[in-house]
């Protein structure tokens, strides 16, 4: 197929997604955020380009797919890049799934996807929200050109408020910058209705980071030897040491538990934390 394939992140022994097709209507991400691990394996990543002949193309894949499997939107690049509003690729690409009854779960961090709420409210769809962080100095330098939390919280808001279920990645959790967060942004997302988290810590490649130890010098020097000496390379990726991820993940469920929102983690391979059907939030999406 050309635009549609299953989802299948390096084969990682880690990964508990259910099956799913994998769509992105863009190329690369100008979002920005210095954690980002695509950025590692596609060239000029923060450059978005839109794909061409993209309706054409998912016209066709649609044709040859097998229903019972949702569409993950999308898994490297966000569907709502500010080149979105003029681009319009994700919203037509919603309104030819929607035809087709097919399920869809929309991963992004921009308040855009209300704009489709017209669509959405229709649709076997599901919309998860990354929220990392609640303060706004963090979020400019993590995430420089994404919208600010606040914005998301009340896309959250009303998303649910239009009957579309939703859920919250709490990912990545970064030690000393946003892990003492972890409570207050479960306890939120609850009260907003958001009926699942999923979360994970921080993977360190060398492009990521370098741009985060250059945004956050003081905080990359007390994770260097976390990362590098004490704890574990898993594919591509160099991991926090897996006792710490534990009790980061650990915390997060007791957070979940408190609240009453389901949790699971992902590609940290503490299954045993999982209390929901799925780890992706697919299971939320309507049959």
């Amino acid at each position: 197929m050309q635009v549609l394939n299953f989802f299948d992140p390096w084969k990682n022994k880690l990964c508990t997604c259910p099956r799913k097709y994998s769509f992105s209507p863009y190329t690369g991400c100008s979002h920005s955020c210095l954690y980002c691990y695509a950025s590692s394996y596609i060239k000029n990543f923060f450059n978005c380009r839109p794909k061409n002949n993209l309706i054409k193309k998912l016209n066709s894949d649609l044709k040859k797919i097998d229903k019972r499997f949702p569409v993950s939107i999308s898994n490297s690049s966000d569907p709502y890049v500010p080149e979105e509003e003029k681009f319009k690729l994700t919203r037509d690409s919603l309104k030819l799934f929607t035809l087709k009854n097919c399920k869809i779960l929309i991963i992004t961090k921009s308040d855009l996807v209300c704009r489709d709420i017209d669509i959405l409210s229709k649709a076997k769809a599901c919309v998860s929200m990354t929220i990392t962080t609640l303060e706004e100095d963090i979020a400019k330098k993590l995430e420089p050109k994404a919208p600010p939390p606040e914005k998301r919280l009340k896309a959250l808001e009303k998303l649910n408020e239009n009957g579309i279920p939703t859920a919250v990645r709490l990912d990545p959790i970064i030690p000393f910058l946003n892990d003492g967060e972890v409570e207050k942004i479960v306890k939120i997302s609850a009260s907003l209705g958001v009926k699942h988290i999923v979360s994970s810590t921080y993977k360190a490649r060398p492009d990521n980071w370098q741009r985060f130890s250059l945004v956050f010098p003081e905080i990359s020097e007390k994770l260097k030897a976390l990362y590098f000496k004490e704890g574990e390379k898993i594919s591509n990726s160099f991991y926090l040491p897996k006792q710490l991820r534990f009790e980061i993940m650990r915390n997060v469920r007791k957070a979940c538990d408190k609240y009453r929102i389901t949790f699971s983690c992902c590609r940290e391979g503490f299954f045993e934390l999982n209390n929901s059907k799925s780890c992706d939030a697919s299971h939320l999406i309507s049959s």
